[in-house]
């Protein structure tokens, strides 16, 4: 088959459209195309007046060399690649060696724990947190009663923090071996709508991602893999041999076990801080990584589905319209868009007592009133937090917990307007926005909880991101603070093995080691991961290499 891509139709195009614009752009005759299988499904909205769908399509025709021949050099008429995902290595039958160690049971803990049992590898998978359904109690009592727990939240638990999101299933990320359709194909296994093979921007929402998140875990178990939840990892046992080779012996356990094991997978998210703390004790080699600092900032989602749309707002195949927007300001600073949530709500998302922090999650319908993003300034550890490889976990700190007292002292979180920002006064009063954030919020001045030159950098943008989007800086849109838990402050460093760079058999992985970014990468450095185990364990003969 071949790949053609940049297909493009109008927005309200038939059904039977397609092929003959297919024929069309390949010069051939309707009876030389034989089959067409969609790849990927966008819009283009530039101009409202004449916004147009973008397909990609797999085709198969009756002479493909000669039409390849053809359309040589160009790259939008290609050899359909193969994307079908191959194991790299199979564990013996019955495999009885000793057995990897994943923590956390986040999207990258989950996809490195799924393959690992796939290759025949039984992996244990540890949690500080709880099963997905009863974590999502615990999360509901902070929104709804101020009553948080810290080992079952918004950032720990089955799923991890991706759960309770958007649900967003796209990345920037380089992936030229396509494990992203692996991701992909799990979680429409598991459940998912199979438009997210097709979508070019997929999401899947929370409602949708527990359900999957349950069916990935009983299909590991039943591969022989195994979960322990409420397995808090309290410290690891590392050696150090004559030579000065650090090498991983196993792990202790908030339960008082020993848990013997020379492989472990360390996906414990970007908030694990009492873990980064541990493992910078025993000094396995961590460095200080660049985050970003704003709030939540809430719009009608209506009003940017006509800014974005016009008149075509409302379509079905367009659904919520969403943004990306960014700024480099005269100080230096970058502030943009970040986890856009269309029709979705902010929430409460502290792991830690007396500290405020907000994120945004949408459900599969996007059908909330709101739309909301970070609206945050890029800050970096030489600049703004020097001195120390942990010294961005307190930078967080620090403006969490002016966030709390900016709200009031009860997870409540500080708000004002944007006309009240720009003004540089407090807000008293709401206009047309109204939060959506749980447990409530407080009115207040942001200039209490965010630093001196992200307050700067967010006044230039404001007015910036409302000429590209229409009422994007109206006086009553809503920012909500604090926005802290961007990524990772931290980054565990790796070796070409994918192992931590001075101490073996410690597998750093994921948005909590820095090297994700969201749902999909994450999980695709979890497939990665449990490669590099596997060809740990080939190396040392207790499996094969296929």
């Amino acid at each position: 088959m071949l790949r053609l891509s940049e297909l493009k139709l109008p927005l309200d195009h038939p059904p039977e459209a397609m092929a003959p614009a297919i024929c069309a752009r390949l010069g051939i005759a309707p009876a030389d195309l034989l089959q067409v299988k969609l790849w990927r499904r966008a819009h283009d909205a530039r101009k409202k007046s004449a916004i147009l769908m973008i397909y990609t399509v797999d085709v198969a025709l009756r002479d493909e060399a000669a039409v390849l021949e053809r359309f040589k050099g160009d790259h939008q008429v290609r050899p359909t690649p193969d994307t079908d995902y191959r194991f790299t290595a199979r564990a013996p039958e019955g495999f009885d060696g000793p057995r990897p160690v994943v923590i956390g049971a986040g999207p990258c803990g989950l996809f490195a724990g799924l393959v690992l049992a796939q290759m025949g590898f039984k992996p244990i998978i540890l949690d500080r947190g709880k099963v997905v359904r009863e974590r999502t109690k615990d999360t509901w009592a902070l929104w709804r009663k101020s009553e948080l727990n810290p080992e079952s939240n918004v950032q720990f638990g089955e799923g991890g923090a991706g759960t309770f999101s958007d649900g967003k299933l796209y990345s920037q990320i380089k992936d030229p071996r396509f494990l992203g359709r692996k991701v992909l194909e799990e979680f429409v296994a598991a459940g998912a709508p199979e438009e997210i093979l097709t979508e070019a921007h997929p999401h899947i929402g929370t409602f949708r991602l527990v359900h999957m998140v349950e069916q990935m875990r009983a299909l590991i178990e039943s591969l022989g893999g195994e979960y322990r939840w409420q397995h808090r990892v309290t410290d690891f046992e590392i050696e150090t041999g004559p030579d000065g080779a650090r090498k991983l012996k196993g792990l202790h356990l908030s339960t008082g076990e020993f848990l013997e094991t020379e492989h472990v997978v360390l996906a414990v998210g970007h908030s694990s801080r009492d873990t980064f703390q541990t493992l910078y004790d025993r000094g396995v080699h961590i460095e200080a990584k660049p985050f970003s600092i704003g709030v939540r900032i809430e719009h009608p989602q209506s009003w940017m589905d006509k800014a974005r749309f016009g008149a075509c707002a409302g379509h079905p195949d367009l659904g919520a319209a969403d943004y990306s927007l960014s700024h480099h300001c005269s100080n230096g600073r970058t502030v943009y868009s970040f986890c856009m949530c269309p029709g979705g709500t902010v929430v409460a998302a502290t792991s830690e007592p007396n500290r405020v922090v907000t994120n945004g999650m949408s459900q599969y319908s996007r059908n909330e009133r709101n739309a909301n993003s970070g609206f945050v300034v890029a800050i970096d550890p030489e600049r703004d937090y020097p001195g120390h490889p942990l010294a961005g976990i307190e930078f967080q700190r620090k403006w969490e917990s002016l966030a709390f007292t900016a709200g009031g002292g009860d997870y409540k979180a500080p708000a004002q307007k944007v006309g009240d920002f720009l003004a540089g006064r407090p807000s008293e009063a709401l206009g047309e926005v109204q939060p959506s954030y749980k447990p409530g919020i407080h009115m207040t001045d942001l200039a209490e909880c965010l630093p001196p030159f992200v307050l700067e950098a967010m006044r230039e943008a404001l007015p910036v991101f409302g000429r590209q989007i229409a009422g994007y800086d109206h006086p009553d849109v809503l920012m909500t603070g604090v926005e802290t838990r961007t990524s990772s402050p931290i980054r565990i460093t790796r070796g070409k093995d994918l192992q931590s760079l001075n101490t073996a058999g410690l597998f750093p992985a994921g948005e909590g080691a820095g090297y994700a970014g969201g749902i999909l990468s994450a999980g695709v450095d979890g497939i990665k991961i449990a490669e590099a185990v596997a060809a740990a364990y080939v190396a040392k003969g207790w499996a094969e290499a296929v």
